[in-house]
């Protein structure tokens, strides 16, 4: 687990198995935003689930939860499934290479999910949610 900046009141948390990826993605954001979330990152979903609720003790909001599809243990769609049940107000994004157009639809369903980011993403599509996230808020 890892948190780049503790100061803002809203976070952003990037969950994917793959160290490279995380750092890719909350970098990204980080140099646009600056400082005006607190970038948090884990490597599996039970890892993502705990950092939720700690997070969220300390009185911080989860303002977005970017996670990828395949991962071992718990795959990025019960991870969203799971954190709908307990937390239906945090947006969520899920990231895939993984085309199965039904299963996407499927999640949206079951987790009212607006976003899909593809791999290899686009950095203005990254920065696209998040401002659209920003824009609903309002």
């Amino acid at each position: 687990m890892t948190a780049l900046k503790k100061e803002s009141q809203d976070a952003i948390l990037f969950v994917d198995d793959e160290l490279l990826i995380l750092l890719s993605m909350s970098n990204q954001v980080k140099r646009n935003f600056g400082d005006r979330f607190r970038y948090l990152t884990a490597q599996t979903a039970n890892e993502a689930l705990e950092l939720i609720e700690e997070i969220q003790s300390e009185g911080l909001r989860i303002l977005l939860v970017f996670s990828d599809w395949s991962m071992p243990g718990i795959n990025g769609d019960e991870f969203l499934k799971t954190l709908h049940k307990t937390h239906p107000q945090i947006n969520k994004v899920i990231v895939t290479g993984y085309a199965d157009q039904k299963a996407l639809n499927t999640l949206k369903t079951e987790t009212n999910l607006k976003y899909i980011l593809r791999k290899p993403w686009e950095e203005f599509r990254l920065l696209e949610i998040i401002n659209s996230v920003l824009e609903e808020r309002q």
